[in-house]
């Protein structure tokens, strides 16, 4: 009974390793039997089975070239506000992210000061109108040197000195008047004579004050003036450095100012882009925060060199954001449209089998395969340009690829709808 129980195993023992030889023997190309498919793609011969395919053909299609871009949105014109004058803050008038015009007070400090200030720098103009006879309303501007009073006087005691020396003159000549009478009238000649130089000099002395005081009026009004700090630029507020009641010198920065319409998107492109991108292209971007939504915009500046550490050069597109939709750092991602070529061959992505960085197509030739390496381009929706390996007039396999192989025979079921998703069929 033993002896039987031994001489089955023995026999099941040898049926399986005879079963794993036959697996293996079919597993490394052994035939299947007749009527079945083939063992490998490599085999074609006559007992081959027709792999079922649809078929495609290249399209001449017109393709919008593009360049891809990357940056941050920022403000195209941006502010700090700053108080030219000293003083206490008497009012914030703006609050963060409020829209503000170009001249829109901001800020008012106290005025106190300033308007005595004024008033010390009037009056003192005053004082130098009246002594040049004039009152700064009616009458502005100061009259001719020999017009002034204390110069018209000067003149007359000159000219009353002159003719007393005349007649001491004649009265000397005559022996009727001592000399030393003739000495003091040729002495009081010259005294009136550096009179009326002095006279001329204090007038010119005040007409130069009177410019002066009028200058220092002036600025006193505008420090007055200055109380009330205004934008430079319209925008938002970004920043509101200030409060009520703070004491700032000169030159203080009270609030920031961006202007958000139009903003600039600043990117870097290849240099190998150099001589298609230029001023006036459109652009295309999307940001983050607005999903699903493409903004559109043109190159506004191409700077003229190339940065030799990137291998990159500058642009900067100018966006419209009348929106406000938009906001200064955001970062966008888009493309520049450069040009548009014409007759360009394309074929559908199903048509073409990459592997290991190889791309090739499959030519239907008399009911077979042939393998055609390719070489692509740009793709566009589900078309991908060729740029070398077909002529234009094949019928390419389009379906079972991973099928196929050289001499496959193959049976057409059918062919690839033309229509295509992007790309502008010819």
């Amino acid at each position: 009974m033993a002896k039987k129980l031994a001489g089955r195993r023995r026999i099941r023992v040898l049926t399986g390793i005879l079963t794993l030889f036959a697996v293996f023997a079919i597993g490394c190309g052994g035939s299947a039997p007749a009527g079945g498919r083939p063992g490998g793609p490599g085999v074609g011969g006559p007992a081959a089975q027709a792999v079922s395919v649809e078929k495609t053909a290249p399209k001449r299609i017109s393709i919008q070239r593009e360049v891809e871009l990357a940056g941050s949105l920022i403000a195209s014109d941006q502010a700090k506000v700053s108080s030219e004058v000293a003083g206490v803050v008497r009012r914030v008038l703006v609050e963060l992210g409020q829209e503000v015009a170009a001249g829109q007070v901001v800020v008012e400090l106290d005025t106190r000061e300033l308007e005595i200030s004024l008033q010390r720098a009037e009056s003192q103009l005053r004082q130098t109108e009246a002594q040049l006879g004039i009152d700064g309303v009616n009458v502005k501007e100061p009259p001719p040197d020999d017009q002034v009073s204390s110069v018209r006087l000067a003149i007359a005691n000159r000219d009353d000195a002159t003719a007393q020396l005349r007649r001491a003159e004649r009265l000397r000549q005559q022996n009727l008047l001592p000399q030393a009478d003739l000495d003091t009238a040729e002495t009081r000649v010259k005294v009136t004579e550096a009179n009326y130089r002095t006279a001329l000099e204090s007038v010119q002395s005040l007409k130069a004050t009177l410019q002066d005081r009028r200058y220092a009026v002036e600025q006193a009004q505008k420090k007055l003036n200055d109380a009330k700090i205004r934008a430079s630029i319209s925008g938002q507020v970004s920043e509101r450095l200030v409060n009520q009641g703070e004491f700032i010198r000169e030159n203080t920065p009270v609030v920031s100012i961006v202007k958000l319409d139009p903003l600039k998107l600043q990117t870097a492109v290849q240099e190998r882009y150099a001589g298609v991108v230029n001023a006036g292209l459109p652009v295309e971007f999307s940001v983050e925060a607005s999903p699903g939504r493409t903004f559109s915009a043109r190159v506004a500046f191409v700077s003229p060199t190339v940065d030799a550490s990137t291998r990159t050069f500058p642009i900067e597109v100018l966006v419209d954001n009348g929106h406000r939709v938009l906001k200064p750092g955001f970062f966008a991602k888009g493309v520049i449209h450069t040009t548009i070529d014409q007759n360009v061959m394309a074929i559908p992505e199903d048509a073409v089998s990459t592997l290991a960085g190889v791309s090739n197509v499959y030519i239907i030739e008399d009911g077979k395969i042939k393998r055609q390496p390719v070489t692509l381009g740009v793709r566009i929706g589900n078309l991908v340009e060729i740029l070398s390996g077909l002529d234009g007039n094949e019928q390419l396999a389009a379906s079972n690829l991973t099928m196929l192989a050289a001499g496959i025979p193959v049976n057409v079921v059918g062919e690839l709808p033309s229509s295509y998703e992007h790309g502008v069929v010819q």
